[in-house]
């Protein structure tokens, strides 16, 4: 969502031609657009999540009202206690940090089978500190794993072309404290001893529990 400017050089006619020639008018220099107010989420309503890491603790709030199948979603896995023992598997540095299934030696944990419906078209967006599930090409696809966003990634919000539920990844939290542990999750060396080549932290960040708070 960059602006490119471009700019016109003009060019003037000899000094020594016979004929005077009548200067093109430049082109029209189109007014300049007010800037679009940079999209703000609406408070979340809902449980609130403890995630207990290796380099300190993050606070979710979570988002029932909005995303009320997301969020039933991980409830689910929280009160099986899936993801206590599981690590940040990936950090794309400026761009998110994601867990979900993986444990510090590669193996991956088992899923429940069954979709999860696609709630991106909720009012939310993938603003810097919100957290999404994570899923597969196709729309409902959804299981164990969420994302928390790093900057403000709306590429990843429903379009406004999709009259359904088929684009974009479902935010259903926000990070209300903890964000300096989820930066400095996001800065740690990576290497390809994961999931996603290039994107495993060197050092494994550890789940240690994910609690649900009252």
């Amino acid at each position: 969502m960059k602006k490119t400017l471009i700019a016109l050089a003009f060019l003037a006619a000899p000094a020594y031609a016979q004929e005077a020639q009548q200067a093109a008018p430049p082109p029209a220099v189109p007014e300049p657009q007010a800037l679009t107010q940079a999209p703000v989420n609406p408070p979340m309503t809902g449980p609130r999540l403890l995630i207990s890491t290796s380099m300190g603790d993050i606070t979710l709030q979570l988002d029932s009202v909005r995303a009320p199948k997301s969020v039933a979603n991980i409830l689910r896995y929280v009160k099986e206690k899936h993801y206590d023992g599981t690590v940040f598997y990936r950090v794309a540095k400026g761009f998110v940090i994601q867990m979900g299934s993986w444990e510090a030696n590669g193996k991956g944990r088992g899923i429940h089978p069954g979709p999860v419906p696609l709630e991106s078209n909720n009012g939310l967006s993938n603003l810097r500190g919100t957290v999404a599930l994570g899923r597969e090409e196709a729309p409902d696809t959804a299981k164990a794993e969420f994302y928390i966003n790093l900057a403000d990634n709306t590429p990843l919000d429903h379009k406004a072309d999709d009259l359904g539920a088929n684009t974009g990844y479902a935010v259903f939290g926000q990070v209300t404290s903890g964000m300096d542990v989820v930066d400095a999750i996001g800065q740690v060396p990576t290497g390809d001893n994961g999931p996603m080549p290039g994107q495993a932290p060197i050092t494994p960040i550890i789940v240690k529990k994910v609690s649900l708070l009252k």
